[in-house]
């Protein structure tokens, strides 16, 4: 008896688990589209990366997610190796860009990056809250508000599925 117990229970844990992967509809990669930017007196910025920012977002079945995104109009370094660039160039491109990866978990219409590894140090061990908005095959992830250049923000990133 005990052991049909147990196997029912272990059933009905990976039931649960299937049924919850499968309706999660962050699950897959998207493409970033656009990034705006507003501040709480409503001065609105629809370029605050840059034109033409690129990025990729990712979440998976198992709870992982990555996210990379690079302003639009990125410099190149003048040189191959990078370690050997020149200090502005290398501050430059660091400043234009950014990483981070981790867990992720969802409740209701927010979702929270537990964030792992980053390009900016500081991130590690932190979450990111972002308010999900779904549109079709887009999703709009809406910042709280935070510093960017020395002002307080909050940011809205569309980002499209990728098939």
């Amino acid at each position: 008896m005990l052991k049909v117990l147990f196997v029912l229970s272990l059933l009905l844990l990976i039931s649960c688990s299937v049924q919850s992967q499968a309706g999660n509809t962050l699950v897959g990669t998207w493409k970033l589209v656009s990034v705006s930017s507003s501040t709480a007196n409503g001065e609105r910025n629809n370029v605050p990366y840059g034109a033409r920012p690129t990025g990729i977002l990712i979440y998976t079945n198992e709870g992982t997610m990555a996210v990379v995104i690079s302003y639009g109009e990125r410099k190149s370094l003048s040189v191959v190796d990078r370690a050997i660039a020149p200090m502005k160039e290398k501050a430059e491109a660091f400043a234009t860009f950014f990483a981070y990866s981790g867990r992720y978990g969802i409740v209701g219409d927010k979702v929270t990056h537990h964030v792992e590894v980053a390009s900016v140090q500081n991130w590690v061990n932190t979450d990111q809250v972002r308010i999900i908005k779904y549109s079709g095959d887009r999703i709009t992830l809406t910042t709280p508000p935070r510093l960017l250049n020395g002002r307080q923000q909050t940011f809205e990133l569309v980002w499209q599925r990728l098939k």
